[in-house]
């Protein structure tokens, strides 16, 4: 109730805007429902690393998504199609479990990521974080399990999907995090973490060097270049941790960070980004 009030408080002192066209946000979002409804989701991909999969246009049943136009925060899945496997994990298996990817790292979506990551923009980190939890609520199929009260879980639907004991964003070295004053993935998982009420774990995880960014390095250079590149510093005494982090394009980045986890003792490992590259 004290948190309802608080944010019809803010939406009256602060009404939201859409940070992509100016125009008044909708549902508590900084982003109103025509650009909401144009973001490029990524609807059909694989179940462990969410890598975009080819799917024929010709039956519009093959969907995943139905869009309620009375609010953008509230996309729900319909049903979805079966869990299919791509070639590279089915050839080479992530250390990682599941990945959840809500959209496709193109067009607004990548405009809202690098101007955060790289413009320091951090009303985005807001806008991404909350996007990713009402995906994660909105899962069909996904054990959740929110707290009653829990804002995230307002729409009513029915939260069917594995709910992770903690939030664990992925670490930058040191001197990149002096370099950019803060972690992009750490404002996003705050906003994940307060809306679907887990624990978020800031200290437990050690990125020992710091690495080339990984842009334009193909996938066997970038395995290379992680290699043991994490240190679990503090015992994690939990058996399912969501890694969380911006964007996602090979995987080798989580693989790694999953691999560690598990080597300390985690029996699950899922990776929640805001877009699949």
């Amino acid at each position: 109730m004290v948190y309802n009030w608080i944010n019809i408080i803010q939406d009256y002192l602060l009404p939201p805007t859409c940070i992509l066209c100016g125009n008044p946000g909708h549902d508590s979002r900084d982003i109103c429902h025509s650009c909401y409804t144009q973001l490029p989701r990524n609807n059909h991909c694989c179940y462990q690393c969410a890598e975009i999969l080819e799917i024929s246009t010709a039956d519009p049943a093959q969907s995943c998504w139905t869009i309620p136009a009375q609010h953008p925060s509230g996309a729900s899945r319909t049903k979805p199609l079966p869990a299919v496997l791509c070639g590279r994990c089915l050839s080479r298996q992530p250390a990682f479990d599941e990945t959840v990817a809500p959209f496709i790292h193109q067009g607004a979506i990548r405009h809202l990521i690098s101007t955060l990551k790289f413009g320091a923009n951090h009303k985005n980190a807001r806008l991404l974080g909350m996007l990713l939890a009402d995906h994660l609520t909105n899962l069909s199929g996904t054990n959740l399990h929110l707290p009653e009260g829990c804002r995230a879980g307002k729409h009513g639907m029915k939260q069917t999907a594995d709910r992770p004991d903690l939030i664990l964003p992925v670490p930058l070295h040191k001197a990149r995090y002096r370099q950019r004053g803060f972690n992009q993935a750490i404002e996003i998982a705050r906003i994940v973490s307060r809306e679907l009420q887990i624990p978020l774990d800031l200290n437990s995880c050690r990125r020992n060097r710091d690495t080339p960014h990984q842009t334009q390095l193909p996938a066997k250079k970038r395995r290379k270049n992680l290699k043991n590149a994490f240190s679990i510093v503090k015992p994690i005494h939990v058996q399912h941790i969501a890694i969380l982090d911006d964007v996602m394009t090979t995987g080798s980045t989580a693989h790694e960070l999953a691999y560690a986890l598990k080597k300390a003792g985690a029996s699950r490992v899922d990776v929640w980004v805001c877009a699949r590259a």
